[in-house]
């Protein structure tokens, strides 16, 4: 099951966030070539966006060489999907750990609150034994 998240108030326009995240999923092999994307309605009421947004999102991955768009079928991921190397997905990782981090600042949260609150969302979307806490920050309590 694939997981968006779109923040409409993050300043990216939500068709990007969107085709950002299909991309994370196609460079991390969490989508994998053949795979079909949900349909454009199914979508856009999954998200609560308009249809229109999700027929851009799947052109323009389209145009890229991401998806295959076959008519009367959907849309799917090509073999030819960008794959991104280990310093690549870090570097992606890092960037929006830094975003958290001054989101999080300006707010005045503090940094242990962060942390408790990032690994209770990574518990909740990866199997247990891939979410490994640092001894240093307390295991989160499951919602």
């Amino acid at each position: 099951m694939l997981h968006f998240q779109i923040n409409p108030h993050s300043g990216v326009p939500v068709y990007r966030q969107m085709v950002d995240q299909v991309k994370y999923y196609v460079a991390s092999e969490t989508l994998k070539p053949g795979d079909q994307l949900p349909s454009i309605r199914e979508l856009a009421q999954q998200l609560a966006v308009n249809p229109t947004t999700v027929v851009r999102v799947y052109n323009d991955l389209a145009h890229e060489g991401i998806l295959e768009l076959r008519h009367g079928k959907g849309a799917f991921v090509t073999a030819a999907g960008r794959r991104v190397n280990a310093a690549e997905r870090k570097q992606t990782v890092r960037q929006l750990a830094r975003q958290l981090a001054v989101e999080a600042t300006q707010l005045g949260v503090p940094a242990g609150v962060v942390l408790k609150v990032v690994w209770e969302e990574l518990a909740e979307l990866q199997p247990a034994e891939e979410a490994e806490l640092p001894a240093a920050i307390p295991a989160p309590s499951r919602r």
